[in-house]
Formats: C-alpha cells, structure tokens, sequence
C-alpha cells in the first residue's frame, strides 16, 4: 500500500522470519538428535519458505476479512475469528505435508530418509510458529496502525492537510506528518473483487462448466498414459552439474564399453602368503575359472 500507516513491509518480513525459525529449529533438533546432514537437505529452506509464506498470506487474508465483519472491532475478537478461517486450512495443509515426508522416511535411502526427516520436522515447527509468533505479530502490528505509527520508523505522524500535493513517494517514507489517513479498514482489495465478481460467476456457467470436465478428463487420460510410459531408474547425468567432468564419463562409458555388462569383483577375505608363487598360481587358476 502507499500509504504510511497501512503498509505492511515488515509484517511480511517477519512471516518470512517465521518460516526461517522454523528451518533453524528443524536443522538444530536434527543435528541433535544425531540425524546426517546430507547435501540435498539444503534445499529444504526452499520448500520450507514457500509453504511459510503461504501460511502468512492465509493468515494476513483472515485478519483483513474480519476488519469488515460487524461485532469484531476488539483484538480478541478479531484474532480468533481469524484463526477460526485459517487455522483450519493452514492445519489440514501442514498435515497432509508433513505425513508424506515422514512417510518418505521409510525409504532404503538413507540420504532420502535424512531430507526427509529435515523437512517434515521443519513443516511441523513452520506450523508452530505461524500459529505462535506471526499471529502474535499481526498483533502488534494492528496496534501500530490503531496508534497511527509509520510502518518503517513506528513513529507517531501527524496529519498535513496539504499532504495530497506530495508525491506519493513521500507518502511511503515520509517520516514527519503524513497525509490524513485513518486506521480503520480499508474497502475490500480489486483482486477479491475480481475473484468474486467475474471470475466466480465466469466458471459457474453451464458451459464452461462442461469445458471444465472435458480438459479434465483430458488432462487425466494424458496422466494415466504418461504413468504406463515411466520406467524406474534413475540416469546418473542428471544427478552432476552441467559442466561436470562426469556427464561425458558417462557418455563414453555407454558407448565403447556398454556391451561388457557390469564388473564382476572377487576379494579374498583371508590372509594370503602373496610371496609364495604356489598361492599365486592358485589365484591366476581361481581367476581362470571365473573367466
């Protein structure tokens, strides 16, 4: 927003805090409990943040809806009723993650078993923290708007009647006085207008309706034949970096020496008399044999 007052830039910042908590606590527990840090469970963080951030938008959203909601003006009154709207579905999404990770710990893997054990574990404090910390500071941050504070400094601003000649680049930083504004809730955003006026009404027609089920029952043929077609495996190029030494490895080793089939190793598990040319012609024999 541009306004002063109403901009929540460090609202958002701290819904990304919250999922970077979550991370840290996740890793910590993890390392110790004893559980091997491998290399891919750095891409947890990624996973971690998108859900977070996700779980902020939902959030920020029911608190906003609740501004319009008559009876709800006290802070007790709004937070519950916005926890009512989306702890539920912030619930049923973190339980439904955090039940396939875990699941995935099953696997024979251990380098899979080990991501997965990071990342379930982070969705699980991901989840405590935004029902924690981030409602706590939608909080804090109402009572900011309600004491009309700028959004960067927390300062006290006044208000300048002639405010509407600035530039609204001075509205957003302005520090001093700003233009009148007033913490009460805004009208409803242009997106849910959007969502709500066109889009709704748009798929709620009877043929669109019937395109819908058609490009669906496409897209499921498409996927069902795309299931028959997959093959196990996995191709060690993919697992190397484009510039690694390891991509033409391969590459050469399928085409000169794809036709020998796999190495075959033999290893003697007792004590061998190398120097005695008796033992020496017994293993060239054993060897001869294998051929």
């Amino acid at each position: 927003r541009q306004s002063c007052i109403r901009n929540n830039v460090w609202l958002a910042c701290c819904g990304v805090v919250s999922a970077g908590l979550a991370v840290l606590s996740s890793f910590g527990l993890m390392l110790f409990c004893g559980v091997p840090f491998v290399v891919t469970v750095a891409n947890a963080p990624f996973l971690i943040l998108g859900v977070g951030v996700d779980d902020m938008f939902i959030m920020i959203a029911s608190w906003e809806q609740t501004s319009r909601k008559k009876g709800k003006s006290d802070v007790k009154s709004r937070l519950a009723e916005t926890y009512a709207e989306a702890a539920l579905s912030v619930t049923i999404t973190t339980l439904t993650d955090v039940l396939a990770f875990f699941i995935g710990t099953w696997t024979a893997f251990p380098s899979v078993r080990s991501f997965c054990l990071y990342t379930g574990t982070a969705f699980v404090f991901c989840y405590i923290y935004n029902m924690t910390f981030f409602g706590a500071i939608i909080v804090l941050n109402y009572k900011r708007e309600q004491g009309n504070r700028h959004w960067l400094t927390c300062m006290p601003v006044g208000v300048d009647e002639d405010q509407g000649h600035k530039s609204c680049l001075y509205n957003a930083c302005c520090i001093g006085n700003c233009s009148g504004q007033s913490p009460q809730p805004e009208s409803e955003h242009p997106m849910s207008i959007f969502f709500k006026k066109y889009y709704g009404p748009f798929f709620t027609n009877k043929w669109i309706k019937l395109l819908v089920v058609v490009l669906y029952g496409a897209y499921l043929g498409g996927s069902i034949y795309g299931c028959t077609q997959m093959r196990e495996g996995i191709d060690l190029r993919n697992l190397a970096s484009d510039g690694s030494y390891v991509i033409p490895y391969y590459d050469d080793d399928d085409k000169y020496f794809s036709a020998y089939g796999p190495r075959v190793m033999v290893v003697i598990t007792e004590s061998v008399d190398y120097w005695n040319e008796t033992v020496r012609l017994a293993i060239e024999n054993c060897t001869q044999n294998l051929e």
